[in-house]
């Protein structure tokens, strides 16, 4: 039985500039501390939820250094906290294909990439778990574009280096690698998911 109870009694931060001298600071302020939180809350859900699926929206907070209510406040559902969770680690994968071609090989960059793919489409375990499976589809769909145009990003790298073929569409090559989908969760699958994305880029080699 879930352990989350809504907080009645802590008293919720005002998101609303205060009147009088120094307004414009405190709401600043007020704002910088509202981001900080909720990013800590994802990182902390995030790390909690690969673990257990169950991992329970109190704990989230006191892992995160805030109130319950600051939690309600950022996130007024657990399925609202665990699809926002979803899209924080999509945009992080997507946004980190420009900072791993600038640091390594574009064929390192590439598999790097895949295998961060593929630790997240492990923890999507559990939001399928958590969710009911048309919030699951609605957010995947909503993130295959910017997902395709990264594998695009990492192939034209691949292909400028001369390590893989021209012409292969990154839907395509996304969809190949839907093997990801299917090892499992644990040490081992991680190790069969590294295995098998070295097969599949061998296959598309220059």
């Amino acid at each position: 039985m879930s352990t989350d109870v809504p907080p009645e009694r802590e008293r919720p931060m005002s998101t609303e500039p205060s009147t009088g001298t120094g307004t414009g600071g405190t709401y600043a302020t007020q704002r910088r501390a509202a981001a900080r939180n909720h990013t800590a809350i994802l990182d902390v859900a995030h790390e909690l939820l690969a673990r257990s699926p169950a991992a329970s929206m109190n704990e989230i907070a006191k892992r995160a250094g805030v109130g319950a209510g600051t939690l309600y406040r950022h996130f007024p559902t657990r399925e609202a906290l665990i699809l926002a969770v979803y899209h924080h680690d999509v945009r992080k994968l997507v946004d980190s294909a420009d900072g791993l071609l600038a640091t390594r090989p574009a064929a390192d960059a590439f598999v790097t990439w895949f295998e961060t793919l593929a630790h997240y489409v492990r923890l999507k375990h559990g939001l399928g778990e958590a969710l009911h499976n048309a919030a699951v589809q609605d957010a995947i769909n909503e993130t295959y574009a910017p997902v395709v145009a990264a594998v695009a990003k990492l192939l034209d790298a691949c292909v400028a280096a001369g390590t893989v073929r021209a012409g292969l569409d990154p839907a395509d090559v996304l969809l190949l690698m839907g093997f990801l989908w299917r090892v499992g969760p644990d040490e081992d699958g991680a190790a069969q998911g590294r295995r098998l994305i070295g097969i599949v880029f061998d296959g598309i080699r220059a």
